[in-house]
């Protein structure tokens, strides 16, 4: 009943790594869990991650699972959402639970800069880049960002599915296990003429 998260964080005064950082850590635990029972979601993106209640301290809960698959053998069948889906989906390759953990990264570079990490005039141009792993941290947004988070994001927007890092060792990430280190208020770090830029582009 709390609605979708991204329209939480909007109408927050005040949005932190912190924030975010306890998002994905509720996202990963519960992909964890899947996974540990052999399900891929397969469809990992911001209009599947709700908020239980109406409280800022609300779990977040995973939903739409019309996608998912239950079993990890010969997983090859296109689907999730542009922007979203990992490398080996787009090259039509035998696939598995990773998937979910490089969406996962998808979702926490937007958490942190209010903008994708691949993008293209058109899906064509956009997968190119997704197939290369091809993205880049511009200083703008990433300058009051961590090292942490954005090792967190390279280590899952990884190419390579082998070596992109599973929802159990996301969760034994630096990035998740050092709460409350993380505290820069987002909305503040970058603006223009004092409008908070992240709160319009996640607008």
């Amino acid at each position: 009943t709390g609605g979708e998260l991204f329209d939480r964080i909007i109408e927050r005064e005040k949005y932190t790594e912190r924030d975010a950082r306890d998002a994905m850590e509720n996202i990963c635990s519960a992909l964890a869990y899947l996974h540990a029972h052999n399900i891929t979601h397969r469809d990992i993106k911001p209009e599947n991650l709700l908020l239980a209640a109406a409280a800022d301290d609300a779990p977040i809960k995973l939903a739409d699972f019309g996608f998912a698959r239950q079993g990890f053998d010969q997983m090859k069948t296109a689907c999730g959402t542009p922007g979203y889906v990992a490398p080996e989906v787009l090259t039509h390759e035998n696939y598995s639970s990773q998937v979910d953990l490089w969406s996962v990264g998808v979702i926490v570079y937007i958490l942190l800069c209010a903008a994708p990490p691949f993008y293209g005039k058109t899906d064509a141009e956009m997968n190119r880049k997704i197939r290369s792993g091809s993205f880049r941290f511009p200083d703008k947004y990433f300058k009051s960002i961590s090292a942490e988070a954005k090792d967190f994001i390279c280590r899952l927007l990884t190419v390579d599915p082998a070596a992109r890092m599973s929802a159990a060792e996301a969760l034994q990430h630096e990035w998740i296990v050092a709460i409350g280190v993380y505290t820069n208020d987002l909305f503040s770090a970058v603006q223009t003429k004092g409008v908070p830029v992240m709160q319009a582009r996640f607008d």
